[in-house]
């Protein structure tokens, strides 16, 4: 059960009601709000502090909706940080964006467990064994670091420091 309470947009304060029509009028829409029109997953959280949340959000839209990886790279990324940490909620809604994005079923499947997978792209391949190296290792040896260039290494680095943020708070607060 989450811990965090669902407060609809009508009670929240101005500052964390100014941060909910930010999100809300985003890129990522309406596709964040339950029935009762509340943020669900990582944004409701993020309604606790405008302040960090809205900074919060900021840098996850300009890693989803700004980088320079392709979709499905940035996507093979997430999921590879969502099954690290077993986070349901990242994996269930990126998941659902890979399947639209052709990752197959067996792929998901190794994405979310850890096990071995070589992707058709050599760049997407490179973009899952350095991901891998980060969240199990938390560092990158010389031949991984040179592998991509240091602009993608500095966006995967935020990436994964961003989703496992997410995965973490999503475990604190039981979402």
């Amino acid at each position: 059960m989450t811990r965090l309470p669902s407060t609809p947009p009508a009670q929240l304060d101005a500052n964390a009601l100014a941060l909910y029509e930010k999100i809300t009028a985003g890129p990522r829409g309406t596709t964040m709000l339950d029935d009762q029109g509340v943020l669900v997953g990582p944004f409701n959280a993020m309604l606790l502090s405008p302040p960090v949340g809205d900074a919060l959000q900021e840098l996850g839209a300009a890693i989803r909706y700004r980088s320079g990886l392709s979709a499905r790279a940035r996507e093979i990324a997430i999921l590879v940080v969502a099954g690290h940490w077993d986070s349901a909620f990242e994996l269930r809604v990126h998941e659902e964006i890979g399947r639209g994005l052709g990752l197959t079923e067996d792929e998901l499947a190794a994405l979310r467990t850890g096990a071995p997978l070589e992707l058709a792209d050599p760049g997407e391949d490179a973009v899952l064994r350095v991901t891998r190296a980060l969240v199990t290792r938390a560092d990158l040896d010389d031949p991984e670091y040179a592998e991509l260039g240091e602009s993608v290494v500095f966006e995967l680095t935020t990436l994964v420091g961003y989703y496992a943020t997410l995965a973490l708070q999503l475990r604190v607060f039981r979402v």
